[in-house]
């Protein structure tokens, strides 16, 4: 891999528009019980001196990941971001905003790296120096705990934008992890496909994609397979992970779902509550009218969520219903696409005036194709943040609950509201008396979800998770303190 070749990318849009949510044959690398030095990378490092050494056959990753049409290996000292960040090895653009910043993250894990992409005919992503869609990343510790972690890009983010929430936490735990970009990237994602819909449906097979590669991947570099399989996300990467589970639940031995976006054909889902946010928010910020604030309470958000939705109509909101309705019912602005930012009730094409209840047949088909059922195959744990102004949760996740319950799932499902969480952990540094970062809860979760399915531990209670009066909320989290009922 070329030193600091990721370093260099360009961003196509704003960072602040990468917060959007919503709004994922040939040679073999050898690795010996314990012997040879590492293969050094053009950065001069090695892979440390743990009993398994990174090692690359005549310095090259071809043949690991099945598939790939492209697939480039470093041996690196550091796998988490505390490394990557300085080597070039990961994106922090693609990160950004997703973590408090007093998060503390381990680091100084040593082992391989394959960057790679599989065979695409989009090309929004420029990682690496590729103009390629269906990227990846795969990294491999060397001490191996038997698992593996399988994760989507949240938002319209690419393949590294979990390496810090995520990525860190469970390499140093010894698993190891493969992320997608989901096949599109970008703000204008919705030019990928045919068909409406089929830019959101090609995410299920680029996740399917990489869990198949990335296990046996780990198989032969290992030398032998992963006895554990998790998929786990946050955002689109949560709705991912319940649809995976879902329709693949073979593949996997269970899963983590961080506030999930949601589809339905019928509603709720971005388009039942985004529009009436739109249309009544900026009255309500011109004129404080209890009427509009009403509108947006009765469409799924919060009460007292309020002092969070001029950052979320800015930023979220207005951006995530032009290019998601885009996506599903490019029809309604005619030659337009994504519509007209910003615009005001009444304005032709406005997204603000779109309903979704009112739209075509086939918009509804566009969205079923890929909707959820909640009949998981494997367990799976949720979490969704109270105060989450950009997929709220009663029109969320409540539902996905309730999905899960029809369809006779629920003993294998556990659901965490978290009192003061929000969409993303990065709001908690504007509002620390207000808010409470998730990521503590969601690792939290994650070791619960583990210990169960090893069969040491039971799954946490159902419920409300209340913010602690003191101590460290951006650094621990204690699921004993779940309580019944909503708070």
């Amino acid at each position: 891999m070329r030193p600091g070749v990721m370093g260099c990318r360009r961003s196509r849009i704003p960072c602040t528009w990468l917060l959007m949510v919503c709004l994922a044959a040939g040679l073999i690398i050898l690795a010996g019980a314990g012997g040879a030095g590492a293969q050094l990378t053009d950065e001069g490092q090695d892979a440390g001196s743990d009993s398994r050494s990174c090692r690359l056959q005549d310095g090259r990753a071809e043949g690991l990941v099945p598939g790939a049409e492209v697939q480039d290996g470093d041996c690196l000292r550091d796998l988490t971001t505390a490394g990557t960040r300085r080597t070039g090895h990961t994106d922090p653009n693609d990160w950004e905003g997703l973590h408090a910043s007093g998060t503390r993250n381990p680091s100084g894990v040593p082992g391989l790296q394959v960057d790679g992409y599989f065979p695409d005919t989009s090309a929004t992503n420029t990682n690496n120096g590729w103009a390629h869609d269906a990227q990846f990343v795969i990294r491999l510790p060397n001490r191996w705990n038997g698992k593996l972690v399988i994760t989507g890009a949240p938002g319209v983010r690419e393949q590294y934008a979990n390496d810090f929430i995520i990525g860190d936490w469970v390499l140093a735990k010894g698993y190891a992890f493969a992320a997608t970009d989901k096949g599109n990237t970008g703000t204008a994602f919705y030019r990928d496909g045919e068909r409406p819909g089929d830019a959101v449906a090609e995410w299920h097979r680029r996740v399917e994609q990489l869990a198949r590669a990335a296990k046996a991947a780990a198989r032969r570099y290992y030398g032998r397979a992963p006895r554990r399989t998790y998929i786990t996300g946050i955002s689109n990467g949560g709705y991912l992970t319940r649809y995976a589970l879902e329709n693949t639940p073979g593949l996997y031995d269970g899963g983590v779902d961080w506030e999930g976006t949601l589809f339905r054909r019928q509603g709720p889902n971005l388009f039942t509550f985004l529009p009436p946010a739109l249309r009544n928010y900026p009255e309500y910020r011109a004129t404080g009218s209890e009427e509009a604030y009403e509108a947006i309470v009765r469409a799924g958000f919060a009460r007292g969520s309020g002092f969070l939705w001029d950052y979320h109509y800015l930023v979220y909101w207005d951006l995530t219903q032009r290019i998601y309705r885009e996506e599903f019912d490019p029809g309604y602005d005619g030659p337009l696409q994504a519509g007209v930012p910003f615009c005001q009730p009444g304005t032709p094409n406005c997204d603000a005036d779109y309903r979704y209840s009112e739209r075509p047949r086939s918009v509804k088909e566009a969205v079923g194709r890929v909707s959820n059922t909640g009949r998981i195959g494997r367990p799976m744990i949720t979490l969704h943040g109270d105060l989450d102004s950009l997929l709220p949760v009663r029109a969320d996740s409540d539902v996905y609950r309730r999905l899960v319950e029809r369809a006779g799932r629920a003993s294998i499902h556990r659901y965490m509201v978290v009192g003061g969480g929000n969409h993303v952990d990065g709001l908690y540094d504007r509002y620390p008396e207000r808010l409470r970062p998730i990521l503590p809860c969601y690792r939290a979760a994650f070791v619960a979800l583990d210990r169960y399915v090893e069969g040491r531990g039971s799954l946490p209670r159902n419920g409300f998770l209340p913010k602690p009066e003191s101590g460290d909320v951006v650094n621990r989290c204690d699921l004993g303190e779940v309580r019944a009922g909503r708070g």
